[in-house]
């Protein structure tokens, strides 16, 4: 008879140790997307053994088992005497032994060598966010191997076809493959490079956790969460990368609002009218402390830190009116010189119209639709209708914020816009 609590078993070892399971089998396989896929085949036949049979009293070392002897059949069919089939069966202690019986039930060794697992998951990191990819592959491959989602939740978070996520990562092992992606910690010339790229995906995971770009939720939690996590993961793999703890500090200061953004019935929030007593002061404390981490390196804030500042200067007031908005228009204008982007500038002049009234910031944002910037995003208009707004220009802040309302895709937003144009009369 099947039992329930084995498949939730294994979908609790899966989330907690697939980055493991995957880095070890590709440090012993050599090859990313082999191993992969041997996890993959490792996590089915648990869901098919553990209600059945049991979990195992060492979960993830029966996956590591099972990934390591279906390897060794994989080896085997493509050379009887291939030496890395060799190699396998030797570290496995069990010469020709084939994958044909049941896996071991008990294991009582670490299934990994402890000295060797920040490296392994370490490299996970690296190899799935590799440049030769796309961005959506990038995203896709790092929640799949390095956080242990299914294909089904990546789909469910980015509200795209599943068929359209496992397309994404079929694509990106092969890829890798032919670019002959080593399975690899990149050597310190290349890793500060390499680093921007894992750094990017984590923040695109996040962002679209905090401000879904689409659907009916403002925000989707477990996938912010899922990307803070990573964030930590790497912090602890890579203490020594200012930059890192600044990325750490961006996401739990920005998730400590999380509560009080939207109301009981998952309606948006305005910053102005947040019950501040609902932040989470915990993740307060704990972004905070990372910025420190990344300030005390000495080398000047990067990106991510400038963001964490600006985030800590809302973290730190007690009321929008209070807030240092002078600070958060300098944090900005060298956010800005470090790395120049027009939702930079956008959110330059939002703290410009805070510090020095919406006069001011108006002419930061009609330089933006002068450029063209923006263009088929519905910030720019959003922001340049409040402005217009606070400076009582009703008729010219309707059409900017109706073509704000056309263009947004996520329909908590849309009820905001909708409430703004309302308020116009």
């Amino acid at each position: 008879m099947s039992d329930p609590t084995g498949r939730k078993a294994v979908a609790a070892v899966w989330r907690i140790e697939s980055a493991r399971i995957v880095g070890a089998l590709a440090r012993h396989t050599g090859d990313f997307a082999l191993a992969e896929d041997l996890a993959q085949e490792a996590l089915a036949e648990a869901l098919v053994t553990w209600p059945r049979e049991g979990v195992p009293r060492n979960p993830a070392g029966w996956l590591l088992t099972v990934g390591r002897r279906r390897a060794i059949d994989a080896f085997r069919r493509r050379a009887t005497r291939d030496e890395k089939y060799a190699v396998l069966a030797r570290d496995l202690g069990e010469g020709g032994a084939s994958s044909g019986g049941a896996p071991p039930e008990e294991v009582d060794d670490v299934p990994w060598d402890p000295d060797r697992i920040d490296d392994d998951v370490l490299a996970l990191v690296f190899t799935a966010c590799h440049p030769v990819l796309s961005r959506e592959a990038r995203v896709a491959l790092t929640l799949r191997v390095v956080g242990g989602l299914t294909s089904d939740e990546i789909a469910k978070a980015f509200l795209v076809p599943t068929a359209t996520v496992q397309a994404r990562i079929t694509r990106a092992k092969k890829t890798l493959g032919a670019a002959r992606v080593p399975f690899a910690v990149p050597a310190a010339g290349e890793r500060a490079q390499r680093l921007g790229s894992v750094l990017s995906v984590i923040y695109l995971i996040f962002t679209e956790g905090s401000s879904a770009s689409s659907g009916d939720d403002l925000i989707r939690v477990d996938l912010a969460g899922e990307a803070r996590r990573l964030a930590r993961v790497l912090a602890h793999l890579v203490p020594d990368e200012p930059e890192v703890h600044g990325l750490l500090a961006l996401l739990e200061l920005t998730a400590a609002r999380f509560p009080a953004r939207t109301g009981p019935d998952g309606e948006p929030v305005l910053l102005e009218h947040q019950d501040r007593r609902r932040w989470d002061r915990a993740a307060i404390r704990r972004g905070r402390a990372a910025l420190a981490h990344a300030e005390k390196a000495g080398r000047g804030l990067g990106a991510y830190g400038l963001q964490a500042a600006i985030a800590e200067c809302h973290a730190v007031a007690p009321s929008v009116g209070a807030t240092n908005w002078e600070r958060v228009v300098l944090l900005y204008e060298a956010l800005g010189r470090l790395a120049p982007s027009p939702v930079v500038d956008l959110n330059r002049a939002v703290a410009v119209s805070m510090a020095r009234g919406p006069a001011a910031a108006l002419p930061i944002v009609d330089g933006l639709v002068a450029a063209g910037a923006l263009g088929g995003s519905h910030l720019l208009p959003g922001v340049r209708g409040e402005l217009l707004v606070r400076l009582r220009r009703a008729d010219e802040a309707r059409v900017e914020l109706e073509r704000a309302l056309e263009l947004c895709g996520n329909e908590r937003e849309r009820t905001v816009l909708r409430g703004k144009i309302a308020d116009l009369g």
